[in-house]
């Protein structure tokens, strides 16, 4: 350690008592985020190891955000101040099978939450691509997972307990906070810290999953909604080449009546004879099961499986959530810059999610699909194309993914997020001096 790292870690030590200093960015090394595209504005970074401790440091400090798993693209996390971490506070708190809700700590992810629940008997209702992320950041991005008739990771959402800027806990839930609470859910962190979240649970349950190669275009413009419906959660993964669908991923239920029967040909794609990787000439050691072996839930549900941990970097990613109803043109407005987005692409997703009625989630009162691009790691070259795909995407009122990279002007985002206004003045009544804003909240919503 260097005496610039000491003095300022000992220094930190000394000013804030009820807060154990995280030691893992001793080191010269900058802190970034998962991708390492984005490196942090400051390194005073702090771990509590319960809500006391989160307290304390609320009141200590006139500037803060909290930084979860690290996995958001761009700056919605990034502080030039403080950073405070809950990824110590992980502890399933209770499960109450009655009201069919679990209660956990803010710090705990998916794929710690997942195995415990299954052997209790339940399950979750959607899970991301990734199981690695928080419970608490997913949710308050709008992060979503896959489904016609499954809402994004947010509507699980039951309760949630953040402490406020004057360092107060506060509880909003859906049954007694009604329009403060479908604000809050989705809060961008700009409300407070969300220390506890309780989510609705439903009774465990079996998939299988399959894979189809080679989808044609034609087949998807036909029969999308067939596509889409045809099982629990499909995902279309496309390089927008070759007029074709690369791979169809679709994950079954496994009970008698809604289980999807893998005939040889799916709408034109033949049916994969190995585990795929979504990039096919990638090792699918570390993805999901396929080939229609049946397991639980949280071992289908995301595309990776929950005891790999992905390896930083060599990637961007950007995603674009579009009203159902414009699916087809929006899709085909994307493959028309195939020439442009081809050479800087790494993998497209695109997958379908339900309607809510959580202000800021890009699912606001629409059933949508999204369109997801994985970027090879060129910033210059993705910076210009992203004007571009959003310039064709602008005429169906697309809403781009809140921690993914976009460049959507704050014009435009008011534009869409017709509860926007809404959302800025509750988010003056819990912090009223602005203590967890940043320059992407003062950019993107609080207009500067």
């Amino acid at each position: 350690m260097n005496k610039r790292t000491f003095i300022k870690l000992t220094s930190a030590m000394l000013a804030a008592p009820v807060i154990s200093p995280l030691f893992a960015w001793m080191s010269d090394e900058k802190l970034k985020n998962w991708a390492g595209n984005l490196e942090y504005s400051t390194e005073n970074f702090y771990s509590a190891n319960s809500l006391d401790q989160a307290r304390g440091f609320v009141k200590a400090h006139s500037r803060l955000k909290v930084l979860g798993t690290r996995h958001c693209f761009n700056d919605i996390a990034d502080s030039k101040n403080e950073f405070l971490s809950l990824r110590a506070m992980d502890k399933l708190i209770g499960l109450d099978p009655q009201a069919r809700t679990v209660t956990v700590e803010a710090g705990i992810s998916y794929g710690q939450l997942a195995p415990s629940l299954d052997s209790q008997g339940f399950a979750l209702h959607n899970l991301a691509s990734l199981p690695h992320i928080s419970i608490a950041g997913a949710c308050s991005t709008g992060t979503h997972g896959s489904g016609i008739k499954n809402g994004n990771l947010s509507t699980a959402v039951s309760a949630l307990e953040m402490v406020t800027a004057a360092g107060d806990v506060v509880t909003l839930s859906r049954q007694n906070d009604g329009e403060t609470f479908r604000g809050a859910v989705v809060g961008l962190g700009a409300l407070g810290v969300i220390t506890k979240v309780t989510l609705a649970v439903q009774p465990t349950f079996m998939m299988r999953q399959y894979v189809y190669e080679n989808l044609p275009l034609t087949q998807m413009k036909d029969h999308f909604d067939a596509i889409e419906a045809s099982a629990y959660s499909v995902s279309l993964f496309t390089d927008w080449q070759k007029q074709r669908l690369n791979e169809v991923w679709i994950k079954s239920l496994v009970e008698e009546g809604q289980a999807f029967k893998a005939t040889p040909e799916f709408f034109g794609a033949k049916l994969a004879t190995r585990n795929l990787h979504p990039i096919a000439e990638l090792s699918a050691e570390n993805c999901t099961e396929q080939m229609g072996v049946p397991g639980p839930w949280y071992e289908r549900l995301p595309h990776f499986r929950m005891g790999f941990t992905p390896s930083a970097g060599k990637e961007l990613q950007s995603e674009y959530f579009v009203p159902r109803q414009h699916a087809i043109d929006a899709i085909l407005a994307v493959e028309r810059l195939r020439d442009q987005v081809g050479p800087h692409l790494m993998i497209s997703e695109i997958r379908a999610i339900a309607a809510d009625d959580l202000w800021m989630s890009p699912c606001y009162k629409q059933p949508c699909i999204t369109i997801h691009f994985t970027w090879k790691q060129d910033w210059p070259a993705v910076s210009k194309l992203l004007p571009v795909i959003e310039r064709e995407l602008a005429p169906f009122k697309v809403r781009p993914h809140w921690g993914k990279l976009f460049t959507t002007s704050p014009a435009q985002l008011k534009s869409i997020y017709e509860k926007l206004p809404e959302f800025v003045q509750l988010s003056k009544k819990y912090d009223p001096q602005g203590k967890f804003r940043n320059e992407f909240l003062n950019r993107n919503i609080f207009g500067g």
